[in-house]
């Protein structure tokens, strides 16, 4: 959990999962599940990224995917990198715009 604050985007079901994702292209090989949560544990994450400005994205089977599939410090496997460099990019637009 002390690591939300750090995440590019928090991807959701909306409600009952949430999985914190960190990119660094320079330091990074794949984009890092940095936090994740079911229930009470995913209403807190939606919470600190929401305190941090972080952006929420609601994607029901890639939040689904993470969540079973992605320990926390792991790295996205390569069959959902299109889904997570679409968001990624939807989001790196989002701050840039700003």
């Amino acid at each position: 959990m002390a690591d939300v604050p750090e995440a590019d985007v928090v991807v959701t079901n909306p409600t009952r999962l949430a999985v914190a994702l960190k990119y660094d292209g320079t330091t990074m090989d794949a984009p890092r599940v940095i936090a994740k949560g079911a229930g009470p544990v995913a209403k807190n994450i939606r919470r600190i990224a929401r305190e941090n400005e972080i952006p929420l994205v609601e994607d029901k089977q890639l939040a689904r995917n993470l969540y079973s599939h992605v320990d926390i410090g792991g790295d996205v496997p390569i069959e959902y990198y299109q889904a997570v460099a679409e968001l990624l990019a939807y989001v790196y637009r989002l701050k840039n715009s700003h």
